[in-house]
């Protein structure tokens, strides 16, 4: 039962939504046809797409990890004061919705911004910074996660033999972060390689990449074809790096020697990577705070023009409804998508983390796991296309579900479930087998021993899980841009709607929409986090 209920849910909204889109660009009339492949693949502008999404990323990764090794070094190997704060800041530009991190980039570059001078606005250096911007905190939050846990005595026994720090951290330490690393690495080229909202605004029609052209050949060109020979390709992309980090995960769970509690902290951090660090803390604010001047920034000078004018549809009405009112429409699908989410997460977090003893049960969990991962890599974009192709009438259902709006929350809590897992499975995991045993010997019943003692040892990393599905349902933008209804859009939806729209009035309105929902995702999150314990998922 636990595993029929979200296997049927994924099937249902991932699996044949997705198949069904691949089914369009394999087959015509009912047989085998690569023709389409051959046709999309022979255009020069498919493989400039497709050049441009391998170097977003790869850059996007590379300078993210770089960047990203010193950071963790200094908030989880050193000791100061207010640590715990940057540790919060840091976390903060990874739940904001892409479609604001996109507009606070504009704010922040534009030819008036406070960085207009640089000339980056609509470059790909731009799109490349903020997917940086976007990814730096799970190169920290993965790295730093692991090395506080780091049995520290191989390297106090180079340094007992003569090594030099740098010489100990090349030799010892680094090489068992390898498998962190690796695993960060494959997530940030993941979430580059799919980013969305961001690079539509940043990028638009110029700096596209396969995420962004399935779109635009979707809603732009009608061509469903080469849409769906992209989401080919990007599946497959996919489901490389989560080989890919799926084995590092391996490594990083079987090979390394770790302790039960984090190490205790060094004292001052390194210069260097103190650095490092300081200065991307303060690039990191740059943008937000760009973000938030703009949005005071009025036509004769500070005002909250723009916060007023939220109430209002915009300039010549831009908006079918107010922005208070698609903030409305975000949170009553942000509940339904967390309901949604929690419940299919829990089930698929409990069924991984059972430990069987056959060899092929045990290698069938190993499988699970992988699948139920794979919302996280496949595209929203991929998934919202694929739901609007197949669920209008599934099972023959009279009433048409893309009219009714019901599978907005279904498609985000689609990009949620692995979240949830990602939270809660480790906490499962890290249960000691020996309480549930001393339970079923003193009576208790199988549904008893899942709520005293797995569900009470969990419930803290559930809080957590609450809130990053919220926070994630409520800037989501990829899969929600093919489902909203017109009439009942949702914040991020409006917010490029009013980016699109001519006037100083409506920017100014998409930058007030965009703290607005900046602070009501960090605040969620914010609270969620107070919830983590001791032992909990990095994402």
């Amino acid at each position: 039962m636990a595993a029929a209920v979200p296997l049927l849910f994924l099937g249902v909204f991932f699996a044949w939504p997705v198949l069904t889109l691949v089914g369009r660009g394999l087959v015509a009339d009912g047989s085998l046809d690569l023709s389409g492949f051959a046709e999309v693949l022979g255009r020069p502008r498919t493989w400039r797409i497709v050049g441009l999404t391998l170097a977003q990323a790869t850059l996007g990764t590379v300078i993210s990890v770089l960047l990203g090794v010193p950071g963790a070094a200094v908030l989880y190997r050193s000791r100061f004061p207010g640590r715990g704060v940057l540790r919060a800041l840091v976390t903060v530009p990874f739940v904001l919705p892409t479609v604001v991190v996109g507009v606070a980039f504009r704010a922040l570059l534009r030819d008036n911004g406070p960085l207009g001078f640089l000339h980056l606005d609509g470059t790909f250096a731009a799109i490349v910074a903020a997917l940086v911007f976007f990814n730096y905190a799970v190169v920290v939050r993965t790295v730093g996660g692991l090395w506080e846990r780091l049995d520290p005595r191989p390297e106090q026994a180079a340094r007992s033999l003569g090594a030099s720090p740098a010489r100990a951290f090349l030799t010892v330490t680094l090489p068992a972060l390898t498998p962190a690393l690796t695993s960060a690495a494959s997530l940030v080229f993941l979430f580059c390689a799919t980013a969305f909202g961001t690079v539509l605004v940043l990028g638009g029609m110029r700096f596209g990449t396969v995420e962004t052209e399935i779109w635009i050949q979707t809603t732009q060109f009608l061509d469903l074809r080469a849409a769906s020979v992209l989401s080919v390709v990007q599946v497959v992309v996919v489901v490389a790096a989560l080989a890919v980090a799926g084995r590092a995960r391996a490594r990083r769970e079987r090979a390394l020697s770790l302790v039960d509690t984090p190490v205790r902290a060094v004292g001052r951090p390194h210069p260097l990577p103190a650095v490092v660090t300081a200065v991307v803390l303060v690039l990191l604010a740059l943008p937000l705070a760009a973000l938030v001047l703009g949005s005071l920034r009025t036509g004769d000078g500070w005002g909250l023009d723009h916060y007023r004018a939220l109430g209002t549809t915009g300039g010549r009405n831009a908006l079918t409804v107010t922005v208070w009112e698609a903030l409305g429409n975000s949170l009553r699908v942000a509940v339904d998508a967390t309901v949604l989410a929690l419940v299919v997460g829990c089930l698929v977090a409990l069924l991984v983390s059972r430990r069987p003893r056959r060899p092929a049960a045990r290698r069938a969990v190993g499988v699970l796991d992988g699948v139920f991962m794979l919302p996280l890599g496949v595209s929203a974009v991929t998934v919202g296309f694929g739901a609007l192709l197949t669920l209008g009438h599934p099972f023959g259902i009279a009433t048409d579900l893309r009219a009714t709006g019901v599978l907005v929350p279904v498609a985000q809590a689609v990009v949620a479930v692995p979240l949830v897992v990602r939270t809660v499975l480790p906490v499962l995991r890290a249960v000691d087998p020996r309480l549930q045993e001393a339970a079923r010997t003193l009576g208790a019943g199988p549904g008893r021993v899942l709520a005293t003692v797995d569900g009470a040892l969990a419930a803290r990393s559930v809080g957590l899980a609450v809130g990053f599905a919220f926070a994630v349902s409520l800037g989501e933008f990829g899969a929600t841009s093919f489902l909203a209804r017109p009439d009942r859009p949702t914040l991020p939806v409006v917010v490029f709607r009013l980016i699109g729209q001519p006037g100083a009035d409506n920017y100014g309105m998409a930058l007030a929409a965009g703290v607005v929902l900046a602070l009501l995702t960090a605040g969620v999150m914010a609270a969620a986090e107070r919830l983590r314990g001791p032992v909990g998922g990095e994402l």
